[in-house]
């Protein structure tokens, strides 16, 4: 494989940061060091604005079947490619390529659904007014701004990406630090997928400065986010105080994982391990908060923990590796961390619990039961291979138990009773509910999104296309 692209993409062109900074990514399974990535800051952030304003007004201006025929040879190259992206997110971030093939799939699945949704996008129009006939207009806003999350660097680039730009948009995106690579690729591609020269202009760098002078920057008019809550509350807060650019945000969660007694045990248990284990656990949608109803507790806990345990760690670039290691040595250092505090609050350690190998970030399916109130791993996000396995008696309570957090993204319920299953669905505070599945994202038409201090607005779908434009009103006095 070549080597990989280390510059900034602006203007539909690889050049370096203008500091000519760069720091260093490491391959977390060998530890050793990848790339010197070039370091964007606020002077390349306004080079980038700059670009996009200029691209604007020919881009808008396009059919949207010019649009969407850019946006669908995007897709035929990522699918062409998709070998090598996904080789780059497995030696940056350690994704293995197995798990990176869905990842991937799901990006090319995705373009093609909101590129053709974008056929169909129209206003309203009414005749109640006498005398006067009243429309309204869907028009893109113009320079927006994306800033990444590295657990599933593509997919969360087409989400946010094509939606704006085939809407008529232009953007910025800022990669995370931790995975500029496959970002950088996509670059590559977009300007041989024919996108016009700042239409879309990729940065790698910071939160503090690229991401920072985009949440603030006054030409910027929209921008959406993945990543923490902290970050994304940063976020908010610069673009109140600056222009009050429009902001889209998906963030953590706690996600709790409901088992009652009438569901077929092994099923539940297999589904709800292999879905905390994919991607290592660093995947929003993960249920790491469990709940299992008294009269199948020990029994769940038996089959889920002998099922979690089963775990084959290898090179994420084997396509017979399902396991890999954490992004890097903070996320590696921050969950032994929440492991050990568990140990320490009295927690009961069923399985798991330290480091899987000598070397690469590789950590242990872990498993605690009847967690104690305190311990901080029932309340925060962990972001890894970490379950909690608590037990409940009644319905009402373990909603109780679920709501009691200020995050609110995804949770799944288990059991044969669609009535019930209905009923605690609705009663979840959370924008995602899966019955009888720990998947939170498998319906590709439909929108992506959390509650509460998990985010607000939404994703993929009619309404992640709709989100990225401006509506407005026209009044015609006949």
């Amino acid at each position: 494989m070549a080597a990989p692209e280390t510059r900034l993409f602006i203007n539909g062109e690889f050049v370096p940061s203008i500091s000519g900074k760069t720091f260093p990514v490491y391959n977390p399974t060998t530890e050793e060091k990848v790339a010197d990535i070039f370091e964007g800051d606020a002077e390349d952030v306004n080079v980038a604005v700059t670009a996009a304003e200029n691209a604007f007004p020919a881009w808008k201006s396009l059919s949207a079947h010019e649009r969407i025929d850019k946006c669908l040879k995007f897709a035929e190259l990522i699918a062409r490619d998709q070998l090598e992206i996904a080789a780059l997110d497995a030696q940056n971030v350690g994704i293995p390529v197995s798990v990176n093939h869905f990842y991937i799939q799901r990006a090319i699945q995705d373009i093609r659904h909101t590129a053709g949704l974008a056929h169909d996008v129209h206003g309203e129009t009414s005749l109640n007014t006498p005398g006067q006939i009243n429309i309204t207009l869907r028009q893109p806003y113009g320079v927006c701004a994306a800033i990444l999350a590295w657990n599933a660097p593509v997919v969360i680039f087409t989400a946010k990406v094509i939606p704006c730009v085939v809407a008529g948009n232009t953007i910025i995106v800022k990669s995370s630090e931790k995975a500029p690579l496959s970002a950088l690729k996509l670059g590559a591609l977009a300007a041989e997928a024919g996108f016009p020269p700042g239409v879309i202009n990729i940065l790698s760098g910071f939160g503090h400065t690229v991401g920072a002078a985009l949440s603030s920057h006054m030409k910027i008019r929209k921008l959406t986010f993945t990543g923490s809550t902290r970050a994304g509350k940063l976020i908010q807060e610069a673009a109140a105080k600056s222009n009050l650019k429009s902001i889209a945000l998906e963030l953590g969660g706690k996600n709790p994982l409901i088992v009652f007694p009438d569901c077929d045990i092994e099923e539940a248990a297999g589904s709800a391990a292999a879905g905390l284990k994919f991607n290592s656990g660093q995947i929003c949608v993960s249920n790491s908060r469990i709940y299992a109803h008294k009269d199948i507790f020990q029994k769940f806990l038996k089959a889920f923990s002998e099922k979690f345990a089963e775990s084959k760690f290898g090179s994420p670039l084997e396509p017979t590796t399902f396991f890999g290691p954490q992004a890097d040595k903070l996320q590696f250092d921050q969950i032994l961390k929440y492991i050990e505090q568990a140990k320490s609050a009295g927690a009961n350690l069923v399985t798991g619990g330290s480091r899987a190998t000598e070397k690469g970030y590789y950590i242990q399916p872990t498993v605690f039961a009847k967690v104690p109130a305190t311990a901080h791993l029932l309340h925060e996000e962990v972001f890894g291979p970490v379950a909690v396995i608590q037990e409940f008696e009644t319905e009402e309570e373990v909603i109780a138990e679920c709501n009691k957090t200020e995050y609110g993204l995804h949770a799944s319920v288990y059991s044969k009773d669609i009535s019930r299953a209905c009923r605690v669905a609705t009663a979840l505070e959370t924008g995602m509910v899966s019955v009888n599945s720990s998947g939170g994202s498998g319906a590709y038409d439909m929108p992506f999104g959390g509650w509460k201090q998990s985010g607000n607005g939404r994703e993929l779908g009619k309404l992640g296309l709709e989100a990225f434009y401006e509506i407005k009103m026209v009044s015609i006095t006949l």
